[in-house]
C-alpha cells in the first residue's frame, strides 16, 4: 500500500521518505508562506473586531501555539508515532481556534496537505472530511443561519485542494519511477558493456595466443619430432631442425613479452612496415616441406595504420598455421595488394582444400582457425572471402577498407 512521504510523493510500505527535490521544495515554501499568511490575516481580523472580548488572549495563545507547532515539524515528526502525535496536536489546536474564531477555518487548507503527506490515503480522507465538517459547522454557527454557499464552499475547496495535491503526487511519483528506470537501465547497460568488454577481451586474448604462441609451439613440436626421427640417420638435418625450433622459440618468447605489454607484433617492431613483416613471416614459415612466397603490389611509400598492419599480420599468421597443420600443402603464397580505397591480403596454398560451407561457422575447423580470421577482418570493417574445394587448394582473401587513411 502506498503512502505520501514528506515531499508529497508516494513510497512503498516501510520505505523511508526521500529528501525533497527541487520540484517539491518550492511548493513547500509556498505552502508554508500561505499558512502563515492565513494564520496572520485571521488573527488580525479577529483582533480588529474582538479586541475587548475575554476570549482574545485564548485566541492569541492558540494561534501562537499553532504557529510554533507548525514550525517545529522537522523536530517533532522524526518518526511515524511522533509525526501522528504532532499532526494530532496541530489539528486539536486548530479546532479549538475555529470554535473560538471561525475565521481561522481558512487555515485548514495547509492542514489538508499535512494530512495527505503524513497519513495513508484512507486515513487522510477521513482526516480531510473531519476538517471540512469542522469548517462548515463553525461558519454556519458564525452566520447564525443556514446558507448553501457555506455548506458547499468548504467541501468544494477541500476537493480542489486534494485534487491538486494528488495530481502533483502522481506526477512526482511517475517522474521518480522514470528516473529509477533510467538509473536501472544505465546500470544494466553498464553491466552489459562490461560483460561484452570481458568477452571481447577474452576473444582477443585467445586469438592472439592462437596466432602467436600456439602456432610457435606447434611448429617447434613438428621440428623436434622431425629431428628425433632423423637424429641417427641424418644428424645434420636433425641439428638443422633443432636450430629452427630454437629460433622459433626465441621469436615466440619475444612475441610473448610484447603480448604481455600489449605491444605490436614483434615482426612489426623493426619499423619496416607490413610489407617487410610479411616477407619475414614467409621466410620463417618456409621449411623443407612447405615453401612460402610473399609478393606486394603497389603501396610504395604508403604506410597503413598500426591497427590494420597488426590485424593483417595476425591474419597471415593464422592462415599459414592452418596451411601448415591441415592443408598438407607444398607451396603457399602471401600477396598484399594496395588499392585506392582498400588493401587486400591473399593467402593461397596448393593443399588438399576443404568445403568452405562446412567451415563458415567454424564447424570442422580445429581451434580458432577461420572464425578468428573472419573476426579480425570484421573488426576492421572488412570482409573475408574463402575459395576452396576438396583437392584443389585454398585461397583466403581479406579486404580491409582504407577510407580516411
Amino acid at each position: 500500500m502506498a503512502r505520501w512521504d514528506g515531499t508529497g510523493t508516494a513510497t512503498g510500505p516501510g520505505g523511508d521518505a526521500r529528501s525533497a527535490d527541487d520540484e517539491a521544495r518550492w511548493f513547500r515554501v509556498l505552502l508554508h508562506t500561505g499558512f502563515f499568511l492565513l494564520l496572520g490575516s485571521s488573527l488580525t481580523r479577529f483582533l480588529m473586531r474582538h479586541t475587548g472580548e475575554g476570549i482574545a488572549p485564548w485566541v492569541v495563545a492558540l494561534a501562537a501555539g499553532l504557529a510554533v507547532l507548525y514550525v517545529a515539524e522537522p523536530a517533532l515528526a522524526a518518526d511515524r508515532s511522533r509525526r501522528h502525535l504532532w499532526l494530532g496536536a496541530c489539528t486539536a489546536t486548530w479546532i479549538a481556534l475555529v470554535f473560538l474564531a471561525p475565521s481561522f477555518a481558512w487555515c485548514s487548507i495547509p492542514l489538508f496537505y499535512l494530512g495527505l503527506r503524513n497519513l495513508r490515503p484512507p486515513v487522510a480522507a477521513c482526516f480531510i472530511g473531519l476538517l471540512t465538517v469542522v469548517s462548515v459547522t463553525a461558519q454556519l454557527r458564525l452566520a447564525g443561519r443556514f446558507e448553501f454557499d457555506i455548506l458547499l464552499g468548504p467541501p468544494a475547496v477541500a476537493a480542489i485542494c486534494v485534487a491538486v495535491f494528488v495530481r502533483m503526487d502522481e506526477q512526482t511519483r511517475r517522474q521518480r519511477e522514470l528516473i529509477t528506470d533510467l538509473v536501472r537501465t544505465r546500470r544494466e547497460l553498464a553491466a552489459t558493456e562490461r560483460r561484452e568488454g570481458t568477452l571481447a577481451e577474452r576473444q582477443r586474448l585467445s586469438m592472439e595466443i592462437h596466432d602467436t604462441l600456439a602456432q610457435g609451439l606447434s611448429s617447434q613440436q613438428m621440428l623436434l619430432q622431425a629431428a628425433d626421427r632423423t637424429w641417427r640417420s641424418d644428424p645434420d638435418t636433425a641439428h638443422r631442425h633443432v636450430r629452427a625450433a630454437t629460433a622459433i622459440a626465441e621469436h615466440n618468447l619475444t612475441e610473448a613479452r610484447r603480448f604481455v605489454h600489449d605491444l605490436a607484433p614483434a615482426d612489426l617492431a623493426g619499423g619496416g612496415g607490413l610489407d617487410e613483416a610479411l616477407r619475414t613471416l614467409a621466410r620463417r614459415e618456409s621449411t623443407d616441406g612447405l615453401a612460402v612466397r610473399c609478393h606486394v603490389e603497389g603501396g610504395q611509400g604508403r604506410r597503413l595504420p598500426d591497427r590494420v598492419q597488426s590485424a593483417l599480420l595476425r591474419i597471415a599468421q593464422g592462415a599459414l598455421a592452418n596451411v601448415r597443420e591441415h592443408a598438407e600443402a607444398r607451396t603457399a603464397a602471401l600477396t598484399l595488394t594496395y588499392l585506392d580505397d582498400q588493401v587486400v591480403l591473399d593467402i593461397a596454398d596448393d593443399g588438399r582444400g576443404f568445403d568452405p560451407s562446412a567451415a563458415r561457422d567454424g564447424d570442422g575447423v580445429r581451434g580458432h582457425g577461420l572464425p578468428a580470421i573472419r573476426t579480425r577482418a570484421r573488426q576492421l570493417g572488412g570482409t573475408l572471402t574463402v575459395e576452396s574445394a576438396p583437392g584443389e587448394g585454398t585461397v583466403l582473401s581479406a579486404a580491409v577498407p582504407l577510407t580516411g587513411d
